[in-house]
């Protein structure tokens, strides 16, 4: 059998620090054995695994997906779905989406439903430096440990308007890119935000039409990559003319899949059948006389005061199409730990992709609404 080896930052078990990776250490991928032969012999092995028995193969997914509950062992199930097209329609039949099973697994997987049950716990790392965030998921229980490198986002600077785009590869932030998933381009008072995807987030699903939407300003090149961008999400932030005290008003218009299939495809973000608007809102925070300060209940996820940290819910009425239980469950929670680490801990009907873009939208000074 051919082993499989990938070099991208998606199989990267080890956490970047603000200037590049943590510690110093390498990053942690499969490697090529020594082959003997030459090509034919590798083709000639890959052949012979292709033909397993379904049964037996679909036994061997079982296993490897059962003894990998974490990253990094969960690498494995990625590298059998990668062997040929037969080990990743297994694996496809095999790996059950966040939704069902709370854990990522292919990259597919990042703009998928969170778990339905209880939040994924992430974890987002500024680099002030470049203005480059990584967001990573959490491994342990502690608010930050050496993470699983999810998704990476650069912030540019463009004409009068600020965009952000965001890639599966921290060392390849650009629209053009094949690692590129999307981006989350603000107003110019930067109190108003547009969420991009690059693929349609639903069967039918429109490019948007304006300029500013493209992925590039010139005449399109590769005819496989596509050159506009779906719009998924609105954010806004409320002005705050009269300087009142209190913190961020937002409120955020997503749309999220409805009716997600079971199965995840680790090399192909299938188009979902239908999606619906979510609207959500900032939970209002409560003055401490004692403390002289706003506070909320982060469950021990938060550290730091910030302006910045927030709690989103959906108002009564526009959560039955999800089950969400009642205006007090929290869709996504965001949090500051430390100078340049904050948690986000997201769930069902919000992707990975979702929450991070909009977490994206709280850096940043905002006079007007503060």
């Amino acid at each position: 059998m051919a082993l499989w080896r990938c070099s991208s930052s998606w199989l990267s078990s080890v956490s970047r620090s603000s200037g590049g990776v943590g510690g110093g250490e390498s990053k942690v991928s499969p490697e090529i054995a020594p082959v003997s032969g030459g090509e034919g012999e590798e083709e000639g092995d890959e052949e012979r695994w292709s033909r397993l028995l379904p049964e037996l193969l679909t036994e061997i997914m079982r296993r490897v997906d059962a003894g990998a509950e974490r990253w990094p062992p969960r690498r494995d199930v990625v590298a059998c779905a990668c062997v040929c097209r037969r080990w990743r329609d297994a694996a496809v039949s095999v790996v059950r989406p966040p939704l069902e099973c709370g854990r990522i697994t292919f990259p597919s997987s990042l703009k998928q439903p969170g778990p339905r049950d209880a939040p994924m716990h992430c974890f987002i790392r500024r680099n002030k430096k470049n203005s480059t965030f990584y967001l990573y998921l959490s491994l342990t229980q502690a608010l930050t440990d050496k993470g699983k490198f999810l998704l990476a986002a650069r912030r540019f600077r463009n004409g009068a308007h600020t965009e952000y785009i965001i890639s599966y590869d921290c060392d390849d932030l650009f629209p053009g890119s094949n690692s590129y998933v999307g981006k989350l381009r603000s107003d110019f008072l930067g109190t108003k935000f547009i969420i991009y995807d690059s693929q349609p987030p639903y069967d039918g699903a429109k490019p948007s039409r304006s300029q500013s939407s493209r992925r590039f300003a010139s005449k399109q090149i590769n005819p496989n990559v596509s050159g506009g961008n779906y719009e998924v999400g609105q954010v806004s932030y409320k002005f705050n003319f009269l300087k009142s005290r209190g913190p961020r008003r937002m409120q955020c218009n997503i749309q999220c899949p409805v009716g997600q299939s079971t199965a995840s495809d680790p090399l192909k973000e299938k188009p979902i059948s239908t999606s619906s608007p979510l609207a959500l809102r900032n939970k209002a925070p409560r003055w401490h006389e004692h403390l002289q300060c706003w506070c909320l209940n982060f469950h021990g996820r938060v550290t730091v005061a910030s302006v910045k940290n927030f709690q989103l819910v959906a108002p009564a009425g526009t959560s039955d199409p999800w089950g969400i239980a009642d205006e007090e469950t929290v869709i996504l929670q965001f949090g500051k730990i430390e100078d340049d680490a904050f948690t986000m801990d997201y769930r069902q009907p919000l992707s990975a992709f979702q929450a991070f873009a909009i977490c994206l939208t709280s850096f940043g000074t905002k006079l007007a609404c503060e």
